[in-house]
């Protein structure tokens, strides 16, 4: 059987909705299902069900990787999947669809779900969860509330797969960057706050002005189109002692959000940004440059620092490993303004991402949860995160061990290992525990922990952690045990008004915060209050103040539905 793309206006002939495709109507803009009319049988029959992701998978196989070869084998389905391409989170996909109501029968939408719960093109998964997917609520048990919509509208349009359910975070990632072999030249330097991480740069150009033959680049930023919030933008909230919450700060007491640039803290980062534009430390190009250009700079070796997150310039290292060059990959500090802040990159959030969705044009949608929950089975997560028993892994004592030839195409070559393994590019299809769970043989579900993590290093990373007393990177932040756990849960993900005035505002706050933040930065010393000032202003004549206003009643919904209090 074939689930394909279908056109919303053909599911409502004869006044009748979706009965031949087994959905019924919920009551509100969205589908639930109708058990009378489901079906699900043969659910290990062939089956293809059509998938379109709001990130790219570059990596994608179309299934002919082993871990894709064996979940059609034990579930009998094949994915026809198609993903975003570069860095547009889906947006421009997801509003063509919303606009000919024509959708593939699942869909991870991220941050445009409100657009399809919107248009009606979403079910409501409550019932297929409660009736056939005993897995989902395996592992979703004491968050199911956390899948809900919103206060006002409880339904269940996706199952978070984004993070794992009770992940333990065993490694840091985030924070700020600085090539190993800068480190190690300069006798291993304390790296705690901006001034710092400005010196180690400075010192480490004026001896090596060149890199194979090219300028040595200090910091490059990666400003092309929304990758300017991950190396731009939000740290000046992460240096500043403040939590990643979006575009927003949201006071942990009164509950009260505003956009984050308001915050005179950030102002003064963004001041250093300039002064670093200023004294040539920073790329002349960080603000025209685009994604591709910016990871080629990194690639090449000559980039000396980031400000960034692992995952946004893990192509361009991966790169450098595969060329051999373990020591201009980069080692990662809680860099901020001044000693007094503390980073909140540990700081837990519960159970909160992004996840998958069953649309309307789906012709069997207990088949299709029967498959995503067969993929949140322990099976299914150890097939995912571990890949093929006597291939990518063994079973030695009764305990998962990689293979130190596998580990080292793993870590070595990337690329090709997911392309031909699948281990990593089926993370979205399922509900997951995270890192640091154990599943009932004892073993861990994912490979990301302690002792895998340092087998992971190389020798590079093991020479320079040493130096600093560490064994992970993680070792050189703040615990999580010392930041509060968020009430609102991860904000990013949080569905906000897709009708009336605040998308309006936001857009225009958004194009605001594109084009003043880089003539901020780029702006003469003397002109930079001027400059940001006018920022500022500029966003209160849009209406921010309405948008924030508007944003702190939803996040007080989401706290009282996450937690059971009544917040005023």
């Amino acid at each position: 059987m074939r689930c394909k793309f279908k056109h919303l206006g053909i599911l409502f002939m004869a006044g009748m909705l979706l009965v031949s495709a087994g959905c019924g109507s919920s009551g509100n803009n969205s589908k639930s299902v109708n058990s009378g009319q489901e079906t699900g049988e043969g659910k290990d029959s062939p089956m293809t069900f059509s998938f379109f992701g709001a990130d790219a998978s570059p990596n994608w196989n179309h299934m002919q990787d082993d871990v894709g070869k064996e979940i059609t084998a034990k579930t009998g389905v094949t994915l026809e999947a198609e993903y975003d391409v570069g860095s547009g989170g889906g947006q421009s996909k997801i509003a063509l669809m919303a606009a000919s109501g024509e959708y593939p029968d699942l869909i991870y939408a991220k941050g445009e779900l409100g657009r399809l719960v919107d248009a009606g093109a979403v079910i409501d998964l409550t019932e297929l969860i409660d009736k056939y997917a005993p897995n989902i609520k395996k592992v979703m048990s004491k968050d199911m509330n956390r899948m809900k919509y919103s206060k006002d509208d409880p339904a269940i349009y996706s199952i978070p797969t984004n993070i794992g359910v009770d992940q333990q975070t065993f490694d840091a990632t985030s924070g700020f960057q600085v090539q190993l072999r800068v480190l190690k030249e300069l006798g291993y330097p304390e790296i705690k706050t901006v001034q710092d991480f400005e010196n180690v740069l400075e010192e480490y150009v004026a001896k090596h002005p060149t890199t194979d033959g090219q300028p040595t680049i200090p910091l490059t930023l990666n400003a092309d189109d929304w990758k300017i919030m991950i190396t731009v933008t939000n740290q000046a909230v992460n240096t500043t002692g403040a939590p990643g919450d979006g575009e927003y700060y949201v006071n942990p007491e009164t509950y009260e959000a505003m956009l984050h640039y308001k915050r005179p803290e950030e102002r003064e980062y963004f001041r250093w940004l300039n002064r670093m534009y200023n004294e040539g430390l920073l790329d002349k190009e960080s603000f025209i440059q685009k994604d591709d250009q910016y990871k080629a700079k990194i690639a090449s070796g000559r980039v000396l620092g980031l400000t960034s997150v692992e995952w946004e310039y893990q192509d361009a290292e991966n790169a450098l490993k595969a060329a051999g060059k373990d020591e201009y990959t980069y080692g990662h500090f809680p860099v901020t303004l001044k000693e007094e802040y503390k980073d909140h990159s540990m700081q837990a959030f519960g159970v909160d991402g992004y996840g998958i969705s069953i649309t309307t044009a789906c012709e069997d949608p207990v088949r299709a949860i029967q498959f995503l929950d067969w993929l949140s089975s322990e099976e299914g997560q150890v097939l995912r995160n571990w890949g093929i028993a006597g291939k990518h892994y063994n079973l030695e004592d009764g305990k998962r061990v990689i293979p130190q030839d596998v580990l080292n195409q793993k870590v070595n070559d990337a690329e090709n290992f997911s392309k031909q393994s699948g281990i990593g590019l089926y993370s979205v299809f399922g509900v997951r525990y995270g890192d640091g769970v154990k599943d009932s043989t004892g073993n861990y579900y994912t490979t990301n922990f302690p002792e895998q993590i340092i087998a992971s290093y190389s020798n590079a990373e093991k020479e320079v952690l040493k130096a600093y007393k560490a064994t992970t990177w993680k070792d050189l932040f703040p615990s999580e045990n010392d930041l509060p756990v968020k009430e609102w849960g991860a904000l990013y993900n949080m569905q906000v008004p897709t009708d009336g005035n605040y998308q309006v505002v936001y857009q225009k706050t958004q194009d605001i915060v594109r084009k003043r933040i880089p003539e901020a930065v780029l702006a003469k010393p003397a002109d930079f209050d001027k400059v940001y000032d006018e920022f500022i202003a500029e966003l209160n004549r849009v209406g921010a103040e309405k948008m924030e206003s508007e944003y702190t009643e939803l996040v007080k919904a989401r706290v009282s539905l996450f937690t059971g209090k009544e917040i005023q």
